[in-house]
């Protein structure tokens, strides 16, 4: 050590040092069986889950196929099929059928997709990941009976072909490779250019980086029935100014991947939908009306089946409070009728499951918000009628499937406690509803039903409970067989020293009620004095007090009462909880300020009511949406919180992107108020506590420059902070070896040295 030192700074070194020693034996300590530790949780499988079967339910023949790996040392995977009836199980298509002509070993398939008739299987394999899913890779036709298996494409390069689909007959298959869509005959393999526009900026039959985002679209095509055309939706994002993420590690040069990226208020990509004939020739444009750039075709296909002349499509304005949905006769294309139209004062919103007609193709099933509550509707465009379904003060979270022969729907819905979630079902002309989940259990489930409507892969799990897998009867919801129990895992969890959990409800004043969680240390005393961390989302997209199974981040809060935290989330309003329209839609054009303020709200409440929660030791966490928050409870309450962790966040609203954030704002030059006041970076000044930023370099959802941005912000007003950039990570930052585990680690320290459990 230097002689030049002081006493006083050899001293502060000194406490450095063991501040950092403790913090790493926190984090890496004891070898306690009854005790969690980063390594356990982020370093192999010690409380890794079985994987659930991935299956696939058959229309015609009824039961459903999964993968398997045979019995013997034989390579590759069966594909099994099983009858929920009776328990039998056949191999479809024995592994070595998966062999390429003149290879040895078979396809690792990815993902596979039956013809019509049942008889042709398409599968996926070598896929390379186009945003957030792996959906460009190589495709191959199986005919099941003769064992034959084809490559398609032609000469196409390796894992360039996309969303390869049959037409209805199976004889031809439709894909999209470099923005153009393609046919291909399976008698001869003759291939078919139908566009031939395609490029970097003009897209055909996939969408461009905002629309898959945030209308969640990937396929862009849509065989007709008859199978003599094809309807597409074509995206020109020319206009529509570029983002560069910049790679200054792989190579010895930079390298620039270039977005088209509309933020907020910037100009949009042009969407249409054109059809085309399977056989080639030119498309017809369909006279959809309105500014293609100001509008949104969030959704659309052909009437139904038998129909091939008309199709349906759902489109929003640019603010996305008025949805209209319409037809358009594919032959005599100027004539277009619009259905009906849905309004909302705040925003509309966009659901999958509507677009689905039943009786006969007469009537579409709907979800509307038009009582207050999010309900389905059977809309009657002929009788211009729409009956309720679901009836009652509750929402429907989600459309589950139909029973076309019973004609009942089911839905996943949460009538009593909005942190759970059950199955119901309803008769389509509204007379009865039905709650279909034992009501002894509680928990979330989830339902992946047959189109037949009688069988169910049901998963069910609870806050501390890992998921259970199982073959259910519908609507008796006996369990015919259980498909994944994780014994293994409850044994190891069970073993660990148990914090007290507990959901429970916080009054933050006006009658407003939030729901919330909290996880106590296992030898919990109320008398003693706790550190708290608060793990927050709070934004439209999504919540964070449910009582279901949340693996390993469930696993990382668990550590931390071990080490004697305090950890409490809460839903402010404003997050998608089943609590009513109003609930959800107060925070219209106020994002990040109402919000904001429920959380602070809401924490001081929790204080007051729990005086063993130490008020000089609040912490608070959260990634993405979350991650914002965490800026703005730092810089609008530093009263409040003295330490936050925001990892990938959007300082500034107006650099994100339009779609989603205009919905929830409206546009900037009518909100710039609002987008002002609701960004975190506008309150930077008032930093008082201990930050850490963390943002991945590649991130090319939630960009890196929002946090450059924030941190240039900071020095301006002499604020001191902690960061770590992680080079061309994306907003997940779990990319290459030991990214999460560092990651997690680095909570921990910073969590440890600046609002300590045993100070």
């Amino acid at each position: 050590m230097p002689s030049h030192l002081t006493a006083f700074q050899m001293w502060l070194v000194l406490l450095s040092v063991f501040s950092l020693a403790a913090a790493t034996r926190a984090e890496d300590a004891p070898a306690d069986p009854s005790r969690l530790t980063l390594d356990r949780i982020f370093e192999g499988d010690e409380f890794k889950g079985e994987d659930a079967p991935v299956l696939q339910w058959m229309k015609r023949r009824g039961g459903y196929t999964t993968l398997e790996k045979p019995s013997g040392k034989e390579a590759g995977r069966d594909l099994v099929w099983h009858d929920p009836a009776s328990g039998k199980k056949e191999i479809l298509v024995p592994a070595h059928r998966f062999i390429p002509p003149g290879e040895e070993s078979p396809l690792s398939v990815e993902g596979y997709a039956f013809s019509d008739d049942e008889a042709k299987l398409l599968i996926f394999t070598q896929g390379k990941r186009v945003w957030r899913l792996k959906t460009r890779g190589d495709y191959w036709v199986l005919d099941i009976a003769a064992g034959e298996l084809k490559k398609l494409g032609g000469t196409a390069a390796p894992s360039t072909l996309m969303f390869a689909s049959f037409a209805p007959d199976a004889s031809r298959v439709a894909f999209v490779r470099a923005n153009n869509i393609y046919v291909q005959n399976l008698h001869d393999m003759q291939i078919t250019q139908l566009t031939t526009d395609g490029s970097e900026k003009v897209i055909n039959g996939t969408f461009d980086w905002v629309y898959e985002e945030e209308l969640h679209l990937h396929n862009g095509f849509r065989w007709s029935p008859d199978g003599q055309k094809i309807a597409y939706w074509q995206i020109n994002t020319a206009g529509v100014r570029e983002f560069h993420l910049v790679n200054n590690t792989d190579n010895l040069y930079s390298q620039v991947q270039v977005i088209p990226y509309p933020k907020v208020g910037e100009q949009n990509s042009s969407g249409r939908i054109g059809v085309v004939g399977a056989a080639g020739g030119d498309t017809s444009w369909l006279p959809i009306p309105g500014d293609p750039r100001e509008h949104y075709v969030a959704q659309m296909d052909w009437v139904g089946a038998g129909e091939s002349q008309r199709i349906v499509l759902q489109q929003f304005n640019r603010l996305q409070n008025t949805n209209r949905v319409m037809t358009v006769n594919s032959t005599a294309l100027g004539q277009v009728k619009e259905l009906f139209k849905e309004t909302d004062a705040a925003w509309v919103e966009n659901s999958n499951a509507n677009l689905r007609w039943h009786d006969d193709q007469k009537k579409l099933i709907w979800i509307s918000e038009r009582d207050g509550w999010r309900h389905v509707y059977s809309i009657s465009p002929t009788e211009d009628r729409a009956t309720l379904v679901t009836p009652g003060k509750f929402d429907v979270v989600s459309v589950e499937g139909v029973d076309p022969q019973g004609k009942w729907i089911y839905f996943l819905a949460s009538p009593d406690n909005p942190t759970r979630r059950t199955l119901h079902r309803a008769r389509l002309d509204g007379s009865e509803v039905q709650r279909v989940t034992p009501p002894d259990q509680t928990g979330t489930h989830t339902y992946n039903i047959s189109p037949d409507g009688k069988w169910a892969i049901h998963t069910f799990s609870t806050f501390n409970t890992p998921p259970v897998v199982d073959l259910v009867s519908l609507p008796d919801h006996e369990t015919q067989q259980v498909l994944v129990e994780n014994k293994e895992l409850k044994e190891r969890v069970s073993k660990l020293k148990q914090p007290t959990t507990e959901f429970f409800r916080v009054t933050i004043g006006e009658d407003v009620q939030l729901d919330a969680w909290a996880i106590k240390p296992p030898d919990f005393d109320a008398t003693k004095s706790y550190p708290v961390l608060f793990h927050v989302y709070g934004e439209p997209a999504g919540q964070t007090v449910l009582d279901r199974w949340n693996a390993k981040r469930h696993l990382w809060h668990l550590m931390l009462a071990h080490q004697g935290y305090v950890v409490i989330s809460v839903d402010n309003r404003g997050t998608p909880a089943p609590r009513g329209r109003d609930w959800r839609k107060v925070i219209y054009r106020q994002v990040g300020i109402l919000a904001s303020a429920d959380q602070a709200a809401a924490t001081r409440a929790i204080l007051k009511e729990r005086p063993y929660l130490d008020p000089q030791r609040v912490a608070i966490w959260g990634w993405s949406g979350g991650g914002s928050m965490t800026l703005n409870a730092l810089f609008r309450y530093p009263d409040l919180y003295r330490t936050g962790m925001s990892i990938a966040p959007v300082p500034n609203e107006r650099l994100y992107d339009t779609i989603y954030q205009e919905r929830y704002m409206g546009l900037p030059g009518d909100n710039a108020e609002g987008y002002r006041l609701g960004s975190p970076i506008t309150f930077a000044s008032q930093l008082q506590g201990n930050l850490l930023l963390v943002h991945g370099t590649g991130d090319d959802n939630c960009h890196y420059q929002g946090t450059e941005a924030l941190i240039n912000e900071l020095i301006t007003h002499n604020k001191q902070f902690s960061m770590l950039a992680y080079p061309n990570r994306s907003h997940s930052i779990s990319e290459r070896k030991n990214t999460t585990r560092h990651l997690y680690g680095l909570l921990t320290r910073f969590l440890n040295q600046n609002t300590p459990a045993n100070p």
